[in-house]
């Protein structure tokens, strides 16, 4: 039989790599000759090379300072399979473009050279400086979908995905929330080497498909610093009143503004109408209500401001992707049997 074919692939190191998802890529990568000896279904499958590659060779410090090393810099590279960019820690949460001028050139010329691009989490923030990323669909971890929108504003974000293949053939992949790396290198060892080798693998890690998306993991953290002090002051008290009946009548009149024009600058300073804003804030309280205590979902819809539970059960999974029943088992914290 004929070698199995070699995937290279260059995982991408700056200071600001998260070393978790970075050694996480890079282990499970470089572990396919293991793992055949488990598993007759990675034998004689595709592998995969992966190399830790920076802008010059040698030992550099990670986000949360333990040392990464690179065997070679980028300018010894001028082609691989697939390219990965990994979590990177952004000071602040606020990117600021023009940092890697001689990286971003370098993806440039391997996109051009036929290299698949992929990134995990906020790894995407450099992916986009490129450029080729623009008028195409993409993800990245929540937290950072402020300064991405910023920074990219001809890159349309999809926060409700974990995993997006985006360009004519596929050839950008980018995950979204942090361990949302394991649904990526699944779907490049699906690409590469099939099906029953992904299978394989996420048996043997015990990793999960993000089937629901991010929408559950996702926070909602209204925007405050628009400037305009008037909705910050109806802001405020929604915080506190959401669950009250008319909560919108009522911050209007706190607000200072004219019904007809509230709706209309609570938008433009908050990017939601105030009905959208209510409800979230109202589904925000239900999900903490769901992690932490017992209480019945009906119970929990009529604290939260909603008299009618089937419409708050609807409200929910629209808003989450998951039913309110879901959202508790999966993030609520379960008992561990003490033998």
């Amino acid at each position: 039989m004929a070698n199995p074919k070699s995937v290279r692939v260059c995982l991408v190191a700056i200071p600001d790599v998260m070393a978790s998802t970075l050694m996480g890529l890079y282990d499970v990568l470089n572990s396919f000759g293991l793992l055949s000896t488990y598993s007759d279904a990675l034998a004689n499958r595709a592998h995969f090379k992966a190399e830790i590659v920076a802008t010059t060779a040698g030992s550099l410090s990670s986000a949360s300072g333990m040392p990464i090393e690179a065997k070679r810099s980028i300018k010894q590279i001028d082609s691989a399979d697939v390219i990965i960019i990994p979590s990177i820690m952004v000071e602040r949460g606020e990117w600021q473009q023009g940092r890697y001028p001689e990286l971003v050139k370098w993806l440039v010329e391997m996109h051009a050279a036929g290299a698949q691009m992929c990134s995990t989490c906020s790894g995407v923030l450099l992916l986009a400086e490129t450029g080729l990323l623009d008028g195409k669909d993409a993800t990245v971890h929540w937290v950072y979908a402020p300064t991405f929108r910023r920074n990219f504003p001809k890159v349309r974000l999809r926060l409700d995905r974990a995993l997006v293949a985006a360009g004519e053939h596929q050839e950008f992949l980018m995950s979204g929330a942090s361990t949302s790396w394991h649904d990526l290198i699944l779907y490049l060892i699906a690409q590469h080497a099939g099906p029953t080798a992904a299978q394989a693998v996420a048996k043997f890690f015990a990793f999960q498909w993000h089937a629901d998306g991010q929408s559950p993991y996702v926070v909602f953290e209204p925007v405050t610093d628009h400037g305009d002090a008037a909705i910050h002051k109806a802001q405020s008290w929604l915080a506190r009143h959401f669950s009250v009946a008319n909560p919108i009548e009522q911050a209007a009149r706190i607000s200072g503004i004219p019904a007809r024009s509230f709706k209309r600058r609570f938008k433009s300073a908050t990017g939601h109408a105030p009905i959208d804003y209510v409800q979230r804030l109202r589904v925000e309280d239900a999900k903490r209500r769901l992690e932490r205590t017992d209480a019945p979902v009906d119970e929990i819809s009529w604290k939260v401001g909603y008299e009618d539970p089937a419409f708050f059960r609807r409200l929910f999974k629209r808003i989450t992707g998951v039913t309110a029943g879901a959202y508790r088992r999966k993030f609520q914290i379960p008992e561990v049997e003490i033998v």
